[in-house]
């Protein structure tokens, strides 16, 4: 695999590219190992430097990606200067939460026509920024950044094993977009490339929210009839709320809304989803997070997400009973009752096409 694709990018005028990824858990991890498969010059930062010198000894992540040895043009470093100088496409790929520093370490190495894209899947807490949103804030001086992000239906662990994965990748200039489609696409690993930015981020960050709904669904065991029509509705508020934001509402319909809420909101490798289901099966958020290794976004998201909803005085109240159940005690049986108890209204908004529920 690694040959061939090495060779493909070669024939494209792709290789000796460098490639910086920014956080070494299970999807940057993965993602540092895909580049580095495509015979791309691969340097992994890792932000603790004891995590890094482990690494780079071993070979293998066996914390988060047990069982892929590195790639010989896959390096690691715990100095954030040395991973991103240099680096024609800079993936930034850190928890939500820890996003700002990461930027606020490493940004100002990285060359002024870098393209930077975010892996990450979330919303700041108290700002309501998202991750590009943050890139921007945080360049020196204002100056414009060549900015994109790749989300969509991906698992961490099956893309490392090399099992069939499609994604999407939404960058502000399509040259860009194309420029690393070009760079990162393999047979086994596909991407489409989109303009809408933001709608593309919105659709990863919030669908991590619905997913513990899901969850918690499945672990009160409700039915399948209950988690298809809950589905259906997250990705409602999804759409109501990208639109408001001003985001295509059909990104949403795509890989990275309706593609990775399904995965994630189904798939048992979905880390919200089982904190969810241990919710519905009466344990504690307290239990449930202690001595975690990864992080489940969705948790840390509902309260971006909600409070992001209520300032836009989007209607959102599935995220608002994700929210409740989370941070304010409630019994996710009896969120469950609230949901369906509401009153009774056309499944179309008057307008037709998504706005905004009276």
């Amino acid at each position: 695999m690694e040959t061939a694709h090495s060779s493909n990018n070669a024939a494209r005028g792709l290789a000796g590219q460098n490639v910086a990824v920014i956080g070494a858990g299970a999807w940057g991890t993965t993602l540092a190992l895909h580049a580095a498969r495509q015979g791309l010059p691969v340097r992994l930062w890792a932000r603790r430097p004891e995590f890094a010198a482990r690494l780079a000894e071993e070979r293998e992540n066996s914390a988060f990606v047990p069982g892929q040895k590195f790639p010989a043009a896959l390096s690691v470093t715990a100095d954030p200067a040395e991973a991103v100088e240099g680096a024609a496409v800079v993936l930034w790929v850190v928890p939500s939460h820890a996003f700002r520093s990461a930027v606020r370490l490493a940004l100002s190495h990285a060359d002024a026509d870098a393209v930077h894209v975010s892996a990450s899947k979330g919303i700041e807490d108290e700002s309501f920024a998202t991750m590009t949103k943050i890139l921007d804030e945080e360049s020196a001086g204002g100056r414009p950044l060549r900015v994109g992000v790749l989300s969509g239906p991906s698992f961490a662990h099956e893309v490392a094993q090399g099992l069939p994965t499609a994604v999407t990748l939404a960058a502000r200039d399509q040259a860009d977009g194309l420029r690393v489609q070009s760079l990162l696409s393999a047979p086994v690993f596909r991407i489409y490339t989109s303009g809408d930015v933001l709608g593309v981020e919105l659709g990863g960050a919030l669908k991590n929210v619905y997913a513990v709904a899901a969850g918690i669904c499945d672990g009160l065991n409700l039915g399948l009839n209950a988690r298809a029509a809950l589905i259906t509705r997250a990705l409602a508020e999804m759409i109501r709320l990208a639109k408001v934001l001003g985001a295509n509402p059909m990104t949403l319909s795509g890989l990275s809304g309706a593609g990775d809420l399904i995965l994630t909101a189904t798939g048992e490798l979905s880390r919200n989803r089982r904190v969810g289901l241990r919710l519905g099966a009466g344990e504690s958020l307290e239990a449930i997070l202690a001595g975690r290794r990864e992080v489940a976004e969705g948790v840390k998201n509902a309260k971006s997400v909600w409070g992001l909803a209520r300032s836009l005085e989007v209607s959102a109240p599935m995220a608002r009973e994700v929210y409740r159940v989370l941070y304010e005690g409630k019994q996710p049986r009896q969120g469950m009752v609230d949901l369906l108890t509401r009153r009774l209204k056309n499944e179309l908004p008057p307008d037709l096409d998504g706005g905004v529920e009276p």
